[in-house]
């Protein structure tokens, strides 16, 4: 698959990609050798870091369950990466024979390539290569017309995605936008990579990883618990977050981690991440 995505347009396969990056620290095989090196040279900085990679999955999986359990069946993915083990549309399958409906977003070709190929058979889900940031061109490409109904709830998801997005992103207004287009019942679900972790020696290691990536094509940026809430607090007065507010991973659904040692796992990269799922009302 790697090779066959190799021919899709403007790759750049000079540097490493964090979504390559990530599909190795989650045990995937659609990455490079410049991908596994630099990877390796990142956990030497942050060995936190494949972990985290795993929590922030299994959240998502968590997450897409929850909201599938509360009635939605429209799933909208920002910033969706290579696609590996657990994807959004892999999850729904396993878990219900229901019509439900998953629309990938990315801006790299690698990362867009390799999902057309492994959707080749599933018509009920597909992807849009596109900036986050530009939800104007996702709302109106043909893929999420056709599978997306705006009038019926959606859960948008971004998770560790923001993180790649600098102050002039505006992330707050870009997020207000998504949300003032999606229906009563629709979720917003966000996890990002915490500035504030407790630990002096902890923190030091995840500034020197970000620092790092500032060589990729994605500069990575940490921020706090108090900016995750304002962003979610921001979306509209329709919107309110759901219980327990911005926290740690572990903290959504723990009665869904039932691997013992999936659970001490997700206990030891408890400090590194938050989250948060806004509910329109």
């Amino acid at each position: 698959m790697v090779e066959q995505s190799r021919d899709a347009a403007d790759l750049d396969v000079s540097r490493p990609n964090p979504g390559r990056i990530y599909d190795w620290f989650l045990g995937g095989n659609a990455n490079w050798a410049i991908d596994r090196v630099f990877g390796e040279r990142l956990l030497g900085m942050w060995p936190q870091i494949a972990g985290v990679a795993r929590q922030n999955r299994s959240f998502m999986q968590r997450a897409v369950v929850d909201a599938f359990d509360a009635g939605i069946r429209q799933f909208l993915d920002l910033g969706s990466g290579i696609p590996t083990m657990g994807n959004v549309h892999e999850i729904l399958r396993e878990h219900t024979d229901e019509p439900v409906r998953v629309v990938y977003v990315d801006c790299e070709p690698v990362a867009t390539a390799h999902t057309r190929v492994n959707l080749q058979e599933t018509d009920w889900a597909g992807v849009v290569q596109a900036d986050l940031l530009n939800w104007r061109e996702i709302f109106a490409d043909d893929v999420t017309k056709r599978l997306l109904d705006l009038e019926q709830p959606v859960c948008l998801l971004a998770v560790s995605v923001l993180q790649f997005i600098g102050p002039e992103g505006d992330i707050p207004e870009v997020l207000r936008r998504y949300a003032g287009k999606l229906a009563a019942g629709s979720r917003v679900a966000v996890t990002h990579f915490a500035s504030d972790v407790p630990d002096h020696d902890a923190r030091a290691s995840m500034e020197r990883f970000r620092t790092e990536c500032d060589v990729t094509p994605n500069p990575l940026w940490l921020r706090d618990r108090a900016t995750i809430t304002e962003w979610l607090e921001g979306l509209g007065d329709r919107w309110s977050l759901l219980s327990p507010g911005v926290a740690q991973l572990p903290d959504w659904r723990p009665d869904l981690i039932t691997d013992p040692k999936a659970a001490a796992e997700a206990e030891a990269m408890r400090p590194y991440a938050w989250f948060g799922i806004s509910e329109k009302a």
